[in-house]
């Protein structure tokens, strides 16, 4: 008998999810909470060691030209980050003062963060990572850095068999479990029915941000398969079982091992794969940036106000660094840029509560456009690191 492939179980977890959230007791959706809150946790656990397992070799791989590839990963990153933000603004501007006039008065809507409705577990265990995400990728840029530079032959065969440790934990172990995670999230969240609520409220904003997501995503790999001569919407179809899986998870980084797998579909060589998407999982938020842009610009608006592009633009340039601090859990992005949204917009309580509610109800968007993104910018790297090494042979 055919396995059935990961999409199409994915898609049936969200259905079913959808089912059993409108026919299951609170009891029901407490048992499906359990299982999503233990399997989280486990993410949270592993999600450094993915990152430990496959940057360090990934970076070791890339030999003395690691740091310059690093750069540019960075760089094409935060360049994508801010386009996506400069591309919401201008947008946004054009159609948010036609589509929210005579909406002033839902800035008085009495939002709560959806989280909150949710059932939750009925028992949990803490599984505390033994790093952050970040120090995860520190310790992996030093180590894979250090390999690349003294050659160190057996610390190299160490994280290589590190690697293939956490690979088969991801096939072996979260792959499988990933649907009946899904599943847990959609029927937990179509229970509550608080999040329908909110998006029902702001359908038309979130109409925009998705149209702003898919504008983005082809203009990402419309540049990637013109520059590695391969047919960007090809490249983008391999990669739906990554942004279905994100719909889902609503963390690039626990969708770190879907993305790796989609992308070597792509092409794309081994070693820059196991570099550039954990890295990207982190450091691109193209759809995040696209969704906070959007929905700030949203409540602005609502409330009165108008602002210019210099007024916005220095609001998006930071959320390129200071979303690099999110945790890769479900509403890590706006929890991250909570500050920069109080600081430089001028948020009150209130409209800080609305832009928690509006964020969350649509993070898993966002975050499927995120991840999709990284595969893109994978298919640039490869590009730019065959012909450095076609050069250094020439």
């Amino acid at each position: 008998m055919k396995k059935i492939g990961l999409l199409p179980r994915l898609v049936l977890a969200i259905v079913a999810g959808i089912l059993l959230g409108r026919i299951l007791p609170e009891t029901g959706i407490a048992v499906l909470a359990t299982f999503n809150g233990l399997f989280g946790n486990f993410l949270n656990f592993v999600i450094p060691l993915i990152i430990v397992g496959f940057v360090v070799p990934g970076i070791g791989d890339l030999g003395r030209g690691a740091g310059k590839t690093l750069a540019i990963t960075a760089g094409i990153a935060y360049a994508s980050t801010v386009v996506a933000g400069s591309l919401a603004y201008f947008v946004n501007s054009a159609l948010f003062p036609v589509i929210l006039a005579g909406s002033e008065s839902l800035f008085d809507f009495s939002a709560q963060n959806p989280e909150e409705a949710l059932v939750g577990a009925l028992f949990t265990v803490e599984m505390p990572a033994i790093m952050g995400v970040m120090s995860a990728l520190i310790l992996s840029f030093i180590l894979g850095l250090g390999i690349a530079a003294v050659q160190s032959t057996t610390l190299k065969a160490v994280f290589d068999e590190f690697q293939k440790i956490v690979a088969a934990l991801i096939e072996y172990v979260i792959i499988p479990l990933l649907p009946f995670h899904v599943l847990g999230i959609f029927a937990n969240m179509t229970y509550a029915g608080e999040v329908a609520k909110i998006i029902t409220v702001f359908a038309k904003v979130f109409v925009v941000i998705i149209l702003l997501h898919c504008v983005m995503l082809l203009a990402q790999y419309t540049t990637a398969g013109a520059a590695a001569g391969k047919n960007p919407l090809a490249l983008l179809r391999r990669m739906l079982p990554a942004y279905a899986t994100a719909v889902g998870t609503q963390s690039s980084a626990a969708t770190i091992p879907v993305t790796l797998e989609c992308t070597r579909k792509n092409g794309v060589s081994g070693e820059v794969a196991d570099f550039v998407i954990p890295l990207c999982a982190t450091i691109h938020l193209a759809g995040s940036t696209i969704t906070l842009t959007s929905c700030s610009l949203a409540i602005l608006y609502i409330s009165g106000q108008t602002p210019s592009f210099l007024g916005i633009l220095p609001f998006i340039l930071m959320l390129g660094v200071t979303m690099v601090a999110a945790p890769g859990v479900p509403g890590g992005a706006v929890m991250a840029a909570l500050g920069l949204i109080e600081s430089m917009l001028g948020f009150n309580e209130a409209m800080c509560a609305l832009m928690i509610a509006l964020y969350l109800a649509q993070d898993s968007f966002g975050t499927a456009c995120n991840v999709t993104g990284d595969g893109a910018i994978a298919v640039l790297v490869d590009k730019i690191v065959a012909r450095s090494k076609k050069g250094q042979l020439s």
